[in-house]
């Protein structure tokens, strides 16, 4: 993957690449985790250093250490497990309770279709909650405070991110819809 990791890549490059660009590598993230998704996988580490991206651009979804096979959609940590905190939502936070779900949470800020990994793509990089200690953003999520919508994302865009960091799990879509979403807003971005 000739241009290394998605995080630093958008930190050189993202002010030069057009808004085309950046939902195309959200769309190729989300096609990623629809993939692990639809195979019962969740990849619990979903942010932009885990994504790598070719020579033309394309990122894949990368680095799959903490990534578990489940039956029935859901896996629950052991007690004292390490996790990426800012990319995290509310049951893992409270309950380490990983699902697809929690992976579309993740997905927002890279966004990556809306979730995180779609953030950090609009916001070019941005460490999420930046300023702010894991225990700072584990209050401010469970107030219900969310990131802020990058200035490169569109309304219709942040729309579909916000839906990603529903308080409840069962309130995300799932990538399959995600994507599908993506696709729409691809074909007419206005």
């Amino acid at each position: 993957m000739e241009n290394g990791c998605l995080l630093n890549f958008l930190r050189q490059r993202g002010r030069g690449l057009r808004e085309a660009w950046l939902l195309s590598m959200c769309q190729d993230v989300c096609e990623g985790m629809e993939y692990l998704e639809a195979h019962s996988f969740i990849h619990r580490d979903l942010a932009a250093r885990n994504c790598l991206v070719n020579e033309h651009n394309v990122v894949k979804v990368s680095d799959f250490g903490m990534t578990r096979y489940v039956l029935d959609n859901q896996y629950t940590s052991s007690s004292g497990a390490k996790f990426p905190v800012k990319w995290s939502p509310p049951e893992v936070l409270h309950y380490s309770k990983y699902s697809s779900k929690s992976d579309v949470w993740s997905f927002r800020l890279m966004c990556l279709c809306a979730g995180v990994v779609m953030w950090e793509i609009y916001s070019e990089g941005r460490t999420p909650f930046e300023n702010r200690s894991n225990l700072e953003v584990v209050n401010d999520i469970t107030r219900g405070i969310r990131l802020y919508r990058p200035h490169r994302a569109s309304q219709p865009l942040y729309a579909i991110m916000y839906r990603c960091w529903h308080e409840k799990a069962q309130g995300r879509p799932p990538f399959s819809e995600l994507l599908e979403e993506i696709r729409k807003l691809a074909e007419n971005p206005d």
